[in-house]
């Protein structure tokens, strides 16, 4: 099968899509906390329960993605994902945002695995490395996301017509760019459809658990970096939103280098640097004593996190007697676990000590990833 630019450009706005949703979610954790008078625990909850609705996801992904095919999960799930950000300050109470964030969990997580299966194919159908600049597309996403938050924060832009605006948006650009992704029978899950999720083995299972730990780093700073520096460093909203900017925007431009890097350096090699770079630069945000160093210093974490994924899916699809499509679709649902985990974890731990001691989870789990860098050529 031909794969054509169109076929790229669709993938690449998926990407993006998943991106802007999430940094538009993560521009209003302070509001949503503010919203609904809830305290850090409460907010942790409440991620866990998206982490719950992730798990619930996860066990359908495969079956869905083998019926339907990666392009209408994802435009389906997409879809929904970007409408459900105009409930977030709508729900009567505490305990609606716990069930509306827990379905927000489940399309989240099927929607991650569809478009990373959808690049898994492209990448192995074209013999190009991909999934790098895929993923530079999120992050890309994330930027945009968030430094169009802080804007309409700043000129006054009531939350709740920013998130329908933002939801409205996507949801249409997501559901038109699906037409033009694989078609169904290219994505290849139908033969294991029923048999559900089931955790990776072997070689596998060690590169789901680097990817976790890459994912519970990344996702601690996506959810909790604005929160950081509005109330551990008393920065104004607007500001604060721009940690967001600061790391997805120095993310997105290591990722659209990052092909070029993995030519050029052994996998290991690149998965020990990037590692040591973001666990430094994480110790600097959390001894920043000034915003600016802080966003700065997140702009390190952000390159140096950029290519961990990516590296990894790579790793999967070089797994000796492993379909590559699958071994990228059950190493993606294992990081997605850490994704979704990470957050809530972080909650808990700022509650009983503080958001800035919480947060060194993300330079210990960099150290932990630089120390296991081997794993990342299983061939």
């Amino acid at each position: 099968m031909r794969i054509s630019a169109r076929m790229r450009w669709a993938s690449r706005t998926q990407f993006f899509g998943s991106g802007f949703i999430f940094a538009t979610w993560g521009v209003h954790i302070p509001t949503v906390k503010a919203h609904y008078g809830v305290n850090e625990a409460e907010l942790g909850l409440a991620m866990l329960a998206a982490g719950v609705g992730a798990l619930l996801g996860l066990t359908q992904a495969s079956p869905w993605i083998g019926r339907h095919g990666a392009r209408g999960t994802a435009g389906l799930c997409g879809a929904v994902y970007a409408l459900l950000l105009a409930g977030l300050l709508a729900m009567p109470g505490y305990a609606a945002l716990l069930a509306l964030l827990a379905v927000f969990g489940v399309v989240t997580s099927v929607f991650d695995v569809a478009i990373n299966t959808e690049a898994a194919q492209l990448e192995l159908r074209t013999g190009q490395p991909l999934m790098s600049g895929m993923h530079g597309m999120f992050s890309l996403g994330g930027m945009a996301g968030a430094v169009t938050g802080s804007a309409a924060l700043a000129a006054g832009m009531a939350p709740q017509q920013h998130l329908i605006l933002v939801a409205a948006t996507m949801a249409f650009s997501i559901a038109l760019s699906a037409r033009w992704m694989l078609p169904k029978e290219a994505t290849g899950f139908a033969a294991e459809s029923e048999r559900g999720f089931r955790l990776p083995h072997g070689a596998l299972a060690v590169l789901g658990v680097l990817a976790a730990l890459g994912l519970i780093a990344e996702g601690a700073i996506y959810d909790w970096s604005v929160l950081y520096l509005k109330q551990e460093l008393d920065s104004p909203q607007e500001q604060a939103a721009l940690a967001y900017a600061s790391f997805s925007a120095a993310m997105a431009a290591a990722r659209f280098g990052g092909d070029a890097m993995r030519a050029r350096f052994a996998p290991a090699v690149l998965l020990r640097g990037s590692a040591l770079l973001a666990a430094g630069s994480m110790t600097l945000a959390l001894l920043a004593d000034t915003p600016w160093v802080a966003l700065a210093s997140f702009a390190g974490v952000g390159i140096g996190f950029a290519n961990v994924v990516p590296i990894l899916f790579a790793a999967s699809a070089r797994v000796p007697g492993v379909e590559p499509a699958r071994g990228i679709a059950a190493v993606s649902a294992a990081a997605y676990l850490g994704f979704m985990a990470g957050p809530p974890a972080i909650g808990f731990l700022a509650q009983i000590s503080s958001l800035t001691a919480a947060l060194y989870v993300v330079v210990a789990f960099a150290v932990a990833l630089a120390a296991s860098a081997r794993h990342a050529d299983p061939a």
